[in-house]
C-alpha cells in the first residue's frame, strides 16, 4: 500500500468567521503543475484577514477549506528540462489566473484586467494559496528571483501592485505633456512604502503621509529620503503631480481626488469599507477636475509585466532597508501570533520552512 505524504497548511473555511487551522492536505498533485516548490514563507495582510473574518474567500470547486497566502517565496524543487527553472531556483507564484473563457483581456496576458469576473486568485478565489509547505504550479505562473533577494523576495508581490500602479500613472500621463516632480503617498503601510520606494526611484520628491508618529514607520520614509507628514495633506500644502492612495479611509481618498496640482494623475490602490458616507460637494469636485485635467483611477492585482518590474525594483533597492519593512517573522506553528497586532506592525511574515 503506497503511504501518502502529507503537508502542513494554513487554511480557513470560507463563511465562516474565525475558522484558521493548521491542516494536514496531501501533498500536491502533479496535475496542478509542471513544477513542484517548497513553500519559504508567505506575507500577511489586511486581505487575509478579512478572508479569516468571512468577509468574503472562496474554496477551490469541491473544497471544504482555502489555504490562506497570497504574497509568497519558494525555491523549486524539481522541474521540467525546458522550463527555464532549475532545483534551486528562487521563485514566487503568481496570484491571478486567467479565466477558463478567457476574455480578451486574459488571453492577451492581463487578467488583472479580466473582463468577466471568473478569474481565479491563489489564498482568496477558487485556488488555495501557498500557506503551505509545498504547492505546484506551471512555469508561467512562477517568476524567478534573484537568489540574493531571499531575505526580502517574499515583498515581491505587494510590490507589484505598485508597479502597476506607477505603469498605468504613466501611461496615462503619455497622453499629453507629462513632466513629473512632486509625488503623494497615503499610507505608510507595506504597500505605501513600497509606493514610495518606486516614486524615489523614479527620482520625484515623494511625501508619504500617516498617522502614526513613532515606531519604524518615520525613520524608513526619511531613509528612503522622501518627507514623512503627519498632518493631513490639505494642511501640508503639498501639491502632487501623481498621487498613489494606499488606505482606502474615504476621507483621505477624497483628498488625494482633490487636493493636488494640475494635470495631476491620482491612482486609487486602497479598498475602502463601505457603509460610511463623507458630505461631499459633487459640483465643485467636478469642476476642480474638469478644469484641471485631472485623472483618478482605481488599480488592483497584477500580471507578470508588474511582478517583472517588481523584481527590478526590489534588486536595485537598498536590501537592508527592505529588510526592516518586515518587522515580524513568525513560525507557521504560531500562526495565531501573525494574526494579533503589535504596534510597531509594519509587515509581518510566516515563515513556512522551518529554519
Amino acid at each position: 500500500m503506497c503511504e501518502v505524504n502529507l503537508v502542513k497548511a494554513l487554511g480557513v473555511t470560507p463563511g465562516v468567521k474565525d475558522s484558521l487551522e493548521l491542516l494536514e492536505m496531501d501533498e500536491p498533485a502533479e496535475s496542478e503543475g509542471e513544477v513542484l516548490v517548497e513553500t519559504l514563507a508567505v506575507g500577511l495582510c489586511g486581505t487575509d484577514k478579512e478572508i479569516v473574518s468571512a468577509q468574503y474567500g472562496e474554496a477551490p470547486p469541491g473544497a471544504k477549506h482555502l489555504v490562506l497566502g497570497h504574497e509568497n517565496l519558494g525555491r523549486v524543487v524539481s522541474a521540467p528540462e525546458g522550463s527555464g527553472l532549475a532545483e534551486g531556483d528562487l521563485v514566487v507564484g503568481i496570484v491571478r489566473r486567467p479565466d477558463p473563457v478567457p476574455c480578451e483581456a486574459c488571453a492577451a496576458g492581463q487578467w488583472d484586467m479580466c473582463r468577466n469576473g471568473k478569474y481565479t486568485e491563489h489564498g482568496i478565489k477558487g485556488l488555495n494559496g501557498f500557506a503551505r509547505e509545498r504547492f505546484r504550479a506551471d512555469a508561467d505562473a512562477l517568476v524567478k528571483l534573484d537568489r540574493g533577494l531571499e531575505r526580502i523576495g517574499v515583498l515581491l508581490e505587494p510590490t507589484t501592485i505598485v508597479a502597476k500602479a506607477w505603469q498605468h500613472a504613466e501611461a496615462i500621463g503619455k497622453r499629453a505633456f507629462y513632466d513629473p516632480k512632486v509625488a503623494v503617498v497615503t499610507g505608510a503601510g507595506p504597500v505605501g512604502l513600497l509606493a514610495a520606494l518606486l516614486g524615489v526611484q523614479r527620482g520625484l520628491d515623494v511625501h508619504v503621509y500617516d498617522r502614526v508618529t513613532d515606531g519604524p514607520k518615520p525613520d524608513l520614509v526619511r531613509d528612503l529620503g522622501a518627507t514623512y507628514h503627519t498632518d493631513s495633506l490639505t494642511d501640508s500644502g503639498v501639491r502632487a503631480d501623481v498621487l498613489i492612495e494606499c488606505t482606502g479611509v474615504p476621507s483621505v481618498v477624497m483628498e488625494t481626488i482633490t487636493e493636488h496640482a494640475l494635470d495631476a494623475i491620482t491612482c486609487l490602490t486602497g479598498v475602502s469599507s463601505i457603509g460610511k458616507t463623507l458630505p461631499v460637494d459633487v459640483g465643485a469636485a467636478n469642476r476642480e477636475a474638469v478644469l484641471g485635467n485631472d485623472v483618478v483611477f482605481g488599480s488592483v492585482n497584477a500580471n507578470r509585466s508588474h511582478y517583472e518590474a517588481a523584481a527590478a525594483a526590489l534588486a536595485k533597492a537598498d536590501a537592508d532597508w527592505l529588510a526592516r519593512l518586515i518587522t515580524r517573522r513568525v513560525p507557521l506553528a504560531d500562526f495565531g501570533n501573525a494574526f494579533e497586532h503589535e504596534k510597531n506592525d509594519v509587515k509581518v511574515v510566516l515563515d513556512v520552512k522551518e529554519a
